[in-house]
């Protein structure tokens, strides 16, 4: 075989083994990605946090960042969105490149200012919620959102649900979705600005209520 020959026969070959070396590794990457299971988004942060200083927007646009980890790898009480944080503090300090996890913030110091902002004697209060995939999947919830809290009670002797606006035009503050060990996969879990009366009604409507729904308003 000539020279000419040989070169040509040789970058067949190697064009060859790199299709096959591709194969092998889109295959290979697919096994994984199958039993990692799927990718989801979560919250890490890019800088360190120290402890105690409420995280403003401008923590929110410099220090966290989302990113879409296989499942199995994801911590319970994970942020999914950074604005999930906003107005919260941590309890210690986070170094950077850590997951931001909901255990580890708290009511800023500053609470005083964060309920001033939140106006109508509201507070921050944290409610499980029915039915929230399709704001979830929607992406990021803008912080101060207002939407309906609706309550479905369990049917009565007549067999008819009865279905009431527990809580209306309320800003949603985070909503995430439930713990792994929820009964159902449909629950998240929602932070809504409430008066002292909306939460009462809605804390106690959580043990007697077959639903508690959001109802985007506009």
């Amino acid at each position: 075989m000539s020279r000419r020959g040989r070169a040509v026969a040789f970058g067949l070959l190697a064009l060859l083994a790199a299709a096959a070396a591709a194969t092998i590794a889109d295959r290979y990457g697919a096994r994984i990605a199958r039993g990692y299971g799927p990718l989801r988004p979560v919250v890490v942060l890019d800088s360190r946090l120290p402890a105690g200083r409420e995280i403003g927007p401008r923590e929110v646009g410099r220090a966290l960042a989302t990113r879409r980890v296989p499942a199995r790898f994801v911590p319970p009480g994970a942020l999914v969105a950074p604005a999930e944080a906003l107005g919260l503090a941590p309890r210690a300090a986070l170094p950077s490149g850590s997951y931001l996890l909901a255990a580890q913030l708290g009511a800023a110091r500053r609470g005083v200012a964060r309920r001033r902002r939140l106006g109508g004697g509201r507070r921050p209060v944290e409610i499980a919620v029915s039915g929230a995939g399709a704001l979830l999947a929607a992406g990021p919830i803008a912080s101060g959102e207002k939407v309906d809290v609706v309550v479905t009670g369990e049917p009565s002797a007549a067999g008819a649900a009865r279905t009431y606006v527990a809580a209306p035009a309320v800003p949603l503050l985070a909503l995430r979705p439930g713990s792994e060990e929820a009964e159902s996969g449909d629950v998240a879990e929602a932070t809504l600005g409430l008066t002292r009366r909306q939460a009462l009604r809605l804390i106690a409507a959580e043990s007697f209520a077959r639903r508690i729904t959001l109802l985007p308003r506009g």
